[in-house]
């Protein structure tokens, strides 16, 4: 079965930048998507970037070209390079294997804080 393994989150101030990665191991098939989600406490989890075979890529609207999706497919890694950091970006991001059905890694937090 497919594990994901984000890094890479921590404390930014306003304006700052961070890049997180995600490992995956297990059965990575390239057709399928993956994804940056996040979530904060008492919501439900909102997707930040997608990235389907042959690279085509879909952002949420809060984004407005701030962040970058990226995969590596021979090291099944995932990016997200968040630039222009934002309080309102404070949450924890996880990464997406597969959809909503598929496999969820355990989170990383984002903290922008002055």
């Amino acid at each position: 079965q497919v594990q994901l393994v984000e890094s890479g989150g921590g404390l930014v101030q306003p304006g700052g930048s961070l890049n997180l990665s995600c490992v995956a191991s297990g059965p990575v098939y390239s057709n399928n998507p993956m994804a940056w989600y996040r979530q904060t406490p008492g919501n439900q989890r909102e997707l930040v970037a997608i990235i389907f075979a042959g690279g085509i890529t879909n952002y949420g609207p809060f984004v407005k070209g701030r962040f970058t999706i990226a995969r590596d497919y021979f090291r099944k890694m995932l990016y997200l390079q968040m630039n222009n950091l934002e309080p309102q970006d404070t949450a924890v991001y996880y990464c997406n294997h597969g959809g909503s059905d598929g496999t969820w890694g355990q989170g990383t937090q984002v903290t922008v804080s002055s």
